[in-house]
């Protein structure tokens, strides 16, 4: 499946996309644009991927397919108003843009074929994770692009629900961030008892991708895998206890609810 396909707005995950959708050629670079405030932005944009660039938002969305809304929520009510009239009732818009609702997104440009969607960081390497709706005028092959789409850049699921999304950002959306901080803090912890750093830094990153990769392919759950790993009496099982004491997965709870509830906040200000 092939397109045409417009960036509003040339940030890190707006790139993470527009390569992953040229690299598996999605769409030639003579069909992609991008529009972006930043001039210095824009010219590397061009550089690095040979693509049509401009300042005008309105510019970028003329005769493409999929329109993908790829700022910040704090600048998506501007974002809306310069698009307002301008997309044609053919073309989908794929927003991206954290706690913003559907139908903010429909009522700002009076277009009905919205998807909402929530990508996450490790999309840069292909890796991402990208839970995301529709609202019920996106026609099925719509559906299918906004799918092909998030899927070049890793997986994908669609729930039929839009307010689970708030729950995918404090998940999947925030969760790479709560995975480099245990990363830091393992580090940190490890050089606290005589490793090197560099030492340090490479057990750690290893560990976690093999851990990552056999919770991925044993079929096994998470508890499963930590029952495996905690001899009675052994190593593991006196670190575990720590984290128990210290309420560790209380912890968790926490930051998960309070990333959810500021997901919430931000569909309510825009």
């Amino acid at each position: 499946m092939t397109m045409k396909i417009a960036f509003i707005g040339g940030g890190n995950m707006g790139e993470a996309m527009l390569a992953a959708v040229l690299e598996k050629r999605l769409a030639a670079p003579a069909d992609i644009a991008v529009s972006d405030v930043s001039e210095p932005r824009r010219d590397f944009l061009k550089k690095q991927y040979g693509i049509a660039v401009t300042a005008e938002s309105r510019d970028a969305v003329a005769g493409k397919d999929v329109v993908v809304l790829a700022v910040k929520p704090q600048n998506v009510p501007e974002v809306l108003a310069g698009l307002k009239g301008c997309i044609k009732p053919s073309q989908l818009v794929l927003s991206i843009a954290a706690g913003v609702s559907i139908d903010t997104i429909s009522r700002g440009l009076a277009h009905d074929s919205v998807v909402r969607a929530m990508p996450n960081t490790p999309a840069q390497v292909g890796f991402g994770m990208s839970g995301w709706t529709a609202a019920a005028a996106v026609a099925p092959v719509q559906k299918r692009q906004a799918q092909t789409v998030l899927a070049a850049m890793g997986a994908e699921i669609y729930f039929a629900v839009e307010a689970l999304l708030d729950a995918v950002t404090a998940v999947s959306g925030s969760g790479p961030a709560y995975f480099f901080l245990f990363a830091e803090s393992l580090i940190d912890s490890a050089v606290e008892i005589g490793l090197s750093r560099p030492d340090a830094e490479n057990l750690v990153r290893q560990t976690m991708l093999g851990s990552a990769q056999l919770l991925l392919k044993s079929g096994k759950s998470p508890a499963e895998l930590r029952r495996a790993v905690t001899s009675k009496g052994g190593t593991t099982e006196r670190a575990l206890n720590v984290f128990e004491e210290g309420g560790f997965a209380g912890l968790v709870s926490a930051a998960v609810r309070a990333a959810h509830l500021r997901a919430q906040e931000l569909g309510q200000k825009t």
